[in-house]
């Protein structure tokens, strides 16, 4: 791999950032209606993370977005909880630690927004990524917490940090 930047999300990323989230839903065959495919604030993700409590992380190759990882302060968390949310690769940055570098990236981010636990919604589909979510040392519920509106999603993890 060539230098990978990763910085905080910017407006011009919008596009960029939503067709990278929709095509690993369509690579992965996992549904689209009732999950972050669907949402129309995936298409303006700059302006989603601008809210209080929230941050976003891009990672960037050659110009181009590889990825992307961020908290956000989801409605009806328990206080102190955040979710970990838009955990996204692109297939030629998997298995390269890029999403431990994102995961690492906003964890801190977590922490220093006063955050003591962090919460994530997720399907069987993306197995490989809840595999790496358990080595981080999230641990599944058997229910979600909070309201995401992603009702489509079946695993729910969450990390005392």
């Amino acid at each position: 791999m060539d230098e990978i930047l990763i910085r905080p999300i910017e407006e011009k990323d919008n596009k960029e950032l939503a067709a990278l989230i929709r095509a690993v839903f369509e690579e992965f065959g996992s549904e689209k209606i009732g999950t972050v495919y669907s949402d129309p604030e995936t298409d303006a993700l700059f302006r989603y993370f601008s809210k209080a409590g929230a941050e976003y992380w891009v990672a960037e190759e050659n110009g181009s977005l590889i990825g992307g990882c961020g908290i956000y302060p989801t409605k009806g968390l328990p206080d102190g909880c955040a979710e970990l949310v838009k955990l996204y690769l692109s297939p030629s940055a998997r298995g390269k630690g890029l999403g431990l570098r994102l995961f690492d990236k906003s964890v801190k981010s977590a922490i220093k927004l006063g955050y003591k636990q962090l919460y994530l919604e997720s399907f069987p589909e993306f197995s490989k990524a809840v595999s790496m979510y358990e080595s981080f040392g999230f641990k599944q519920l058997d229910h979600p917490l909070g309201n995401s509106g992603h009702y489509a999603c079946t695993i729910y993890m969450i990390k005392d940090l």
